[in-house]
């Protein structure tokens, strides 16, 4: 009879439990912390790049594997064979039509297409003008070989009119610096030592495109750049003269199955790494979303467009994560805890109450039994009385506002008891 009121509280609370315990079925598991990622030769910049992401992941305890390729074409492959969750690729090298499950991230930094050629003491103007010429366009799989076997087809020079080789980026600059080649195409940024080794050269020259607009008209992701005189190193004079570039951008595609929480903190940390100054940009151009030929991936649009979301500026990544996976569990929170705010107040008085008229079952019991027991007997109930009398005492606590139902109480067993002793 004391633990009347655990009938009523013990249902409510296994209501609430189940509810969260129905709710959690819906809740996706927290993400395995790994990220492999598909780079390019470690001489390239694509491979920098990779260590400096891991650098920065790996403070948010996450594991990052990265895979070296031959460049764009075989990052692609990875991507669809699902060795590689992250990819870096050359704007261009692939469409919507040939990237079913893979989705752009965002384009990180510029990367122009550079054209080195022998050094004869005259300028060339045109592409023709390498007609018959030994060419190196990157080896098979690189993103350097698909553009450059483009334009130069757009110049009529192919394998049967002009000798075309596919040596990597190392091998041809040694190449040409030794005169064993004539031209080498290389898509690259400037940071890249392969460049900087190159213009310092005067054995080499470095190609200027006179038609860079008209190229970037025909292929809509590429732009004209202008390297001007001595931006690479004023003391040397490094160029010599303003050079026309033509760009692409290199960029970062995922799996579009991939974990959406560690696409969002991947994205994170590439603004960190990418949002400062450069030779080419301004400040916060890079990461962007712009004249990029793959469709941008869900998560990747909705950060660029919204930013941080108000967890994650207060909030470490992982700990506003796991709040917002939760959030469904507020669901059955608001459903039952509204009629239970609105049922509080009588709840509460009711509960009080109870802890005071639990123990009138009692003293009812002891009354009626006066009516059929031997008065020979009264003392032993007046005895039970003097005890619950203490009992009350010592285990009912109520605030003061519920004081008057407590005295009552006392009260009444002290009617019973008088009766007993007028009946003595």
């Amino acid at each position: 009879m004391k633990y009347k009121f655990f009938t009523v509280t013990i249902p409510f609370i296994l209501l609430i439990v189940g509810a969260f315990y129905f709710t959690a079925s819906f809740i996706q598991p927290s993400p395995k912390k790994e990220i492999t990622i598909a780079t390019g030769g470690k001489t390239g910049n694509y491979y920098k790049t990779a260590l400096e992401y891991k650098k920065l992941l790996e403070k948010d305890d996450v594991t990052v594997n990265i895979i070296n390729s031959a460049g764009s074409i075989e990052n692609i492959q990875l991507l669809k064979e699902k060795k590689a969750d992250i990819a870096f690729i050359q704007n261009g090298t692939i469409s919507n039509e040939t990237s079913e499950g893979i989705k752009s991230l965002a384009s990180i930094y510029y990367e122009p297409l550079w054209v080195f050629y022998k050094n004869e003491g005259f300028i060339v103007d045109y592409l023709i003008q390498f007609y018959s010429k030994k060419i190196s366009i990157g080896k098979e799989g690189s993103g350097t070989r698909d553009l450059a076997s483009n334009i130069l087809t757009d110049n009529g020079i192919d394998n049967t009119n002009s000798k075309i080789l596919d040596l990597s980026n190392e091998e041809a600059k040694n190449e040409l610096l030794k005169g064993n080649i004539d031209v080498m195409f290389v898509v690259s940024s400037h940071k890249s030592e392969i460049i900087k080794e190159l213009l310092a050269s005067p054995s080499v020259n470095v190609f200027s495109f006179k038609r860079a607009r008209a190229y970037s008209q025909k292929y809509t992701f590429l732009e004209d750049l202008t390297l001007y005189e001595g931006t690479l190193d004023l003391y040397k004079n490094l160029p010599d003269q303003n050079i026309n570039l033509l760009s692409t951008t290199a960029n970062l595609v995922v799996n579009e199955n991939f974990s959406e929480e560690l696409k969002r903190l991947f994205l994170k940390r590439i603004v960190d790494v990418h949002n400062k100054k450069d030779l080419f940009s301004k400040a916060r151009y890079f990461p962007n979303t712009i004249n990029m030929k793959l469709d941008l991936d869900e998560e990747a649009k909705r950060y660029f467009e919204n930013g941080d979301t108000f967890l994650e500026k207060i909030f470490p990544y992982w700990i506003a994560s796991n709040i917002d996976r939760l959030k469904i569990l507020l669901i059955p929170l608001i459903t039952l805890l509204f009629p239970l705010f609105k049922g509080f107040f009588p709840l509460y008085n009711w509960s009080m109450r109870s802890k005071i008229y639990r123990w009138y079952d009692e003293v009812k019991a002891i009354d009626k039994e006066l009516e059929s027991i031997d008065k020979t007997k009264y003392q032993e109930e007046l005895e039970k009385l003097e005890k619950l009398r203490i009992e009350i005492s010592n285990e009912t606590k109520v605030p003061l506002s519920f004081m008057g139902e407590y005295y009552n109480l006392q009260l009444h067993i002290d009617h019973v008891i008088n009766k007993i002793e007028k009946s003595i």
